[in-house]
C-alpha cells in the first residue's frame, strides 16, 4: 500500500461472518484513504458494514482480504501483541455505552491507557489533567465516572481515547446512549477536537453528527456508496474513496 502520508488507507478490504442460515458479508471490497486532520462521518442502515469497518482498522478483527495501514503501519498480517502495539500508537475508541472503570477515579480512567503504553504514572495523570481541562470536565478529576452526566460520561471517555494522541480517533456511535442536550455536547466536542487537527473516523445514525464533520461516507450493503457532491463540502477536505 503506497499512501504513507495518510492517516487511514484501506484497499479491497473484505470481511464475511459465518451465520447458521448463510454467510454475512460485512464488507465487499472497501476501498477508503483518509488523510491527516480529516474528520469522516459513516452513515447507513444497520448492518451495512459501518461498526465492522471499525473494528478492523483497529485491528480488533481480521479481513478475509485486502490492506489495512495506520499513519503507513500495517494492520493486516500483524500478531495479536503487535496489533495491540500499535492500537496503543495510532488509535482511540470511543464506544457507545463509555466501558468506563467504575471503580477509578475519572483522572485514573484517563491516565491509565498511557500508564499500560509505559508512560510514567505522573507524567500520564498530568496529561489527563490537562485532557479533562480542555473537554470541560476537569472539576471531576477526583469523581468517580458513576456520578456523572451521560455527556459527562462520553466527554470522559473521549478524553481517555486522547491519552495517548493517537493519530486517529475512531467513534462507534458516541451520542447513541445519550439524550439530546447529552448528545449535542459531544457534537460540539468532536468538533473542536477536529478543528485542532485530530482525525476522527466515526460510525453515527445521528444527522446532527455528521453537520460537524468534515464528510459524510454512505454506506450500504457493505460497500462505500459514491462521494457526497463537492458542493457540500467545506472546503477543507481530501477523501478519496471508491466502491469496490
Amino acid at each position: 500500500m503506497s499512501d504513507n502520508t495518510a492517516a487511514l488507507a484501506m484497499r479491497g478490504v473484505r470481511k464475511t461472518f459465518e451465520a447458521e442460515n448463510a454467510p454475512i458479508r460485512a464488507l465487499r471490497g472497501v476501498d477508503l484513504s483518509v488523510q491527516r486532520g480529516e474528520f469522516v462521518a459513516l452513515m447507513g442502515p444497520s448492518g451495512c458494514g459501518k461498526s465492522t469497518l471499525l473494528n478492523l482498522v483497529a485491528g480488533l478483527d481480521i479481513p478475509d482480504e485486502g490492506e489495512i495501514s495506520v499513519a503507513g503501519e500495517a494492520v493486516t498480517g500483524r500478531s495479536e501483541d503487535e496489533l495491540a502495539r500499535m492500537r496503543r500508537r495510532h488509535i482511540g475508541l470511543v464506544f457507545q455505552f463509555f466501558n468506563l472503570l467504575e471503580s477509578m477515579t475519572v483522572l485514573e480512567n484517563v491516565a491509565l491507557p498511557a500508564v499500560i503504553a509505559g508512560r510514567r504514572r505522573k507524567m500520564a495523570e498530568t496529561r489527563a489533567a490537562d485532557l479533562l481541562d480542555l473537554l470541560g470536565i476537569g472539576d471531576k478529576a477526583g469523581a468517580v465516572p458513576g456520578v456523572l452526566s451521560g455527556g459527562q460520561r462520553q466527554r470522559l471517555a473521549i478524553a481517555r481515547a486522547l491519552a495517548n494522541e493517537p493519530t486517529l480517533l475512531l467513534a462507534d456511535e458516541p451520542t447513541g446512549a445519550l439524550d439530546s442536550e447529552g448528545g449535542e455536547e459531544v457534537i460540539e466536542l468532536l468538533g473542536r477536537l477536529h478543528r485542532s487537527g485530530q482525525t476522527i473516523v466515526l460510525v453515527t445514525h445521528n444527522a446532527g453528527v455528521t453537520a460537524a464533520a468534515g464528510r459524510v461516507v454512505r454506506m450500504r450493503d457493505g460497500r462505500i456508496m459514491a462521494p457526497e457532491p463537492e458542493s457540500q463540502l467545506d472546503g477543507r477536505d481530501n477523501i478519496v474513496i471508491t466502491a469496490g
